[in-house]
C-alpha cells in the first residue's frame, strides 16, 4: 500500500518534469502531491473532503495514511467504506489486513472473502491470492480446478507467475487436464515477460517431445 501511493507520487513528478502543457491536477492528485511533500495534515483535510462527497478513492489514500501511522483500526474503516463503493484495490488492501495479522489476529478466511471480491473485481494481484488460497486449501477450500481458474486468469492479466504457474499446471495435469501445447504456450509467455527459469522450462518441454517422437 505503501507502493502504490510512492508510485502516485512517482507519477507527478514525471508530469510536473515534463514541458509539454498539461491539465490540472485532480483534486484527489492535489491531496497526493501534498502528502508526498509532507503536508500531511493538508492532505488529510483535503482526502476527508473528497470522502465526505463519496470518492472511494480518498478513503482508500486515508486508509493507506492511517496503516503509515500505525493506525490498522482507522484503516481499515476507510477501507472497507472505499471497498463498499466498489473500490477493488481497497478490497485487496482488506485481504492483507487480515492475512498479516495487522488487526490483532492473522484471519485467513476473512482475508480470502476480500481477496475474492478484489479478484472478481479484476484485480490481478487478488486473482493470484485467490488461486494460491485455494491451491494450498489456506484460507479456502484446497480445490486445484479454482486455483488453475484463477492464475489462468491472473496470466492474462499480464502477471508473471501466474503464467509460469499455469503453464506448470498444464505440464503436469495438476487440477487440470495435461496439455503440453498450453504449457508451451504459458512457459513462453512468461519467458517473453521475464521469467528466469520458463526459457529453461521450453526447452525441457521440446526436448522431452523430441524423444517421444524420435525412431526407434
Amino acid at each position: 500500500m505503501r507502493l502504490n501511493r510512492l508510485l502516485l507520487a512517482l507519477w507527478m513528478v514525471a508530469a510536473w518534469a515534463t514541458a509539454a502543457p498539461r491539465p490540472p491536477l485532480s483534486p484527489i492528485e492535489q491531496a497526493i502531491g501534498a502528502y508526498a511533500r509532507g503536508d500531511v495534515d493538508g492532505a488529510r483535510r483535503q482526502l476527508e473532503a473528497l470522502a465526505r462527497r463519496g470518492l472511494p478513492a480518498a478513503d482508500h489514500n486515508l486508509g493507506v495514511m492511517a496503516l503509515d501511522q500505525g493506525q490498522p483500526e482507522a484503516a481499515e474503516a476507510h477501507f472497507r467504506r472505499a471497498a463498499g463503493a466498489g473500490f477493488v484495490t481497497a478490497m485487496l488492501a482488506l485481504g492483507q489486513l487480515h492475512e498479516q495479522g495487522r488487526l490483532g489476529r492473522r484471519d485467513l478466511p476473512t482475508a480470502m472473502h476480500w481477496y475474492r471480491l478484489a479478484a472478481e473485481g479484476g484485480n490481478v494481484q487478488g486473482m493470484v491470492e485467490t488461486g494460491t488460497a485455494h491451491y494450498l486449501g489456506r484460507g479456502a477450500p484446497l480445490d486445484k480446478a479454482q486455483a488453475a481458474h484463477w492464475y489462468r486468469e491472473a496470466a492474462k492479466g499480464g502477471d508473471v507467475g501466474a503464467q509460469y504457474l499455469i503453464a506448470a499446471m498444464y505440464e503436469t495435469g495438476d487440477g487440470v487436464p495435461q496439455d503440453l501445447r498450453l504449457a508451451r504456450y504459458w512457459y513462453g509467455v512468461a519467458a517473453d515477460n521475464g521469467d528466469e527459469a520458463a526459457p529453461g522450462k521450453l526447452k525441457e518441454l521440446e526436448l522431452r517431445e523430441l524423444g517421444a517422437t524420435a525412431p526407434p
